[in-house]
């Protein structure tokens, strides 16, 4: 796929336009007939008291069925700066895509209609793309500084979510969910036409390809109180996560996606060259990384079958995995992900520890099983277990390596360059 770029347009300075609108907040909304006028009239108060730039509030009606239309056609014709636009679909991220296309204001952002966000964070979330020092921003429930309040479950899925990002199309951003987003209409522009995605995948494929693309997104840490009345099928809406995951990693892979192109003409440029002999994107990374794997583990069972001779199989299995973890870690943090000399080296030692003793519950669980299972039973079955439980480790090392321990040393390189090699984990 090629993509028709023309030139970045410069955004006026404040006060350099005066008839242009410098934000369009858009406010998506589905049946929301409770929250839509107080959430609304909140948002306005809050912009005409403490926003310093010219704004205009859009409520994006999705196909609601209740009286959602009306309350937001009244509001329209009640308050300056709002307006009303009915799409006859649903799904927020074709809300989105048909506000912002058609908007005039320099830039563009979305915040969910329940106002879970403090509002006091928008200014900041908007201020570096008016300068632009930034060409998108999100605000984050995971960052530093961040004061959140909701629920274990919704707590869990969220970073678990965010990790799997890291993990399998090396995200960068920290909070791809949160309701409250801003982007300059240039880059929207050039993004949105390559979005696919018509629902809540929307914000991640936008993101991950404003940062393959070279582009800076900037991260606004904020307060947020989990809205309980919310209506997301979670279950629906995770499935739909990884299949979009799979779909933008093989377009990745596949080069349909014209980041080279959009980083050329709109893109920042790396600040380090890159590490020599280090493979660049996943599959290079993969390559090394199964490898050195294989290495280990081969070298785990040796151990094991030495050890077991003289003392019981747990014991064995603890000491065998300990040392090849501690030489796993090592052959990964120099051939897989480059990071030369001993800055960080303990550290990076350390973390593979965690993930040593994650690796520990499950081959020295699968020898338990074994054991309850399968009394009395040999070597044989002890090895078969202990292979199998070697390859659920595995590929958690991975993610973990490439999402927490050495995500440091890939952010120093540019995660779009040779992004075409890039695959899904």
């Amino acid at each position: 796929m090629s993509v028709d770029i023309a030139e970045p347009e410069r955004l006026a300075p404040p006060g350099g336009r005066p008839d242009r609108t410098v934000l369009d907040v858009v406010v998506p909304v589905y049946n929301e007939e409770i929250d839509l006028e107080p959430s609304v009239r909140r948002l306005h108060t809050y912009l005409n008291a403490q926003f310093p730039y010219t704004f205009r509030i859009t409520i994006a009606d999705n196909a609601s069925t209740d009286t959602t239309p009306v309350i937001a056609a009244r509001l329209a014709a009640e308050l300056p700066a709002v307006q009303n636009v009915r799409l006859e679909q649903k799904g927020r991220g074709r809300a989105l895509r048909a506000v912002w296309s058609a908007s005039d204001a320099q830039v563009l952002a979305y915040c969910d209609v329940d106002l879970s966000t403090d509002l006091a964070a928008l200014l900041p979330l908007v201020a570096p793309l008016i300068s632009g020092h930034s060409d998108l921003a999100i605000g984050t429930r995971l960052g530093r500084g961040s004061r959140v309040v909701r629920g274990a479950k919704r707590e869990i899925i969220s970073r678990c979510y965010n990790l799997l990002l890291r993990g399998t199309l090396s995200a960068g951003f920290s909070d791809a969910q949160c309701g409250f987003k801003a982007i300059r209409s240039d880059v929207a522009r050039r993004l949105l036409p390559l979005v696919e995605d018509t629902g809540w995948f929307f914000d991640t494929e936008l993101l991950v390809l404003a940062e393959r693309s070279g582009l800076r997104i900037h991260e606004v840490p904020v307060d947020w109180i989990d809205d309980p009345d919310s209506r997301v099928d979670i279950v629906a809406t995770a499935l739909a996560d990884l299949r979009g995951i799979v779909r933008v990693g093989r377009a990745l892979a596949t080069g349909a996606l014209p980041v080279s192109e959009l980083r050329a003409q709109l893109g920042r440029e790396p600040l380090e060259p890159p590490v020599a002999g280090v493979p660049r994107g996943m599959t290079g990374q993969l390559a090394r990384f199964a490898a050195i794997g294989v290495a280990s583990t081969v070298a785990h069972l040796l151990l094991f079958v030495l050890l077991r001779a003289a003392m019981g199989a747990i014991a064995a299995n603890v000491i065998a995995l300990l040392i090849t973890s501690v030489a796993n870690t090592a052959a990964n943090r120099r051939l897989t992900f480059g990071v030369r000399g001993r800055t960080g080296a303990a550290r990076h030692q350390f973390q593979g520890l965690i993930v040593f003793g994650l690796g520990l519950g499950l081959t020295t669980g699968a020898l338990a099983l074994v054991g309850i299972w399968l009394p009395g039973a040999g070597r044989i079955a002890e090895l078969t277990a202990l292979v199998v439980a070697n390859g659920l480790a595995t590929v958690l090392r991975f993610v973990l390596f490439r999402a927490w321990i050495f995500r440091g040393a890939q952010a120093r390189r540019s995660p779009a360059t040779d992004a075409s090699q890039e695959i899904t984990a």
